[in-house]
């Protein structure tokens, strides 16, 4: 007896399996929005360091 190939079907199951993975693509392209309280953040850094002018050591 031969093995016949359900071809509808392997198609079908292909089609579900790239929209699958286009739906992952998809929402993995969406950047997540996140609310995010900066005082918050800074407060758990410290102070952020102040910019300061490079002391340059002059070798005579």
């Amino acid at each position: 007896m031969g093995v016949t190939r359900l071809k509808r079907k392997d198609r079908k199951n292909k089609a579900r399996a790239n929209n699958r993975v286009a739906k992952i693509k998809q929402l993995l392209l969406t950047p997540v929005i996140k609310n995010v309280d900066m005082d918050e953040l800074r407060a758990q850094f410290g102070e952020a360091p102040k910019n300061k002018p490079a002391v340059e050591a002059t070798a005579e």
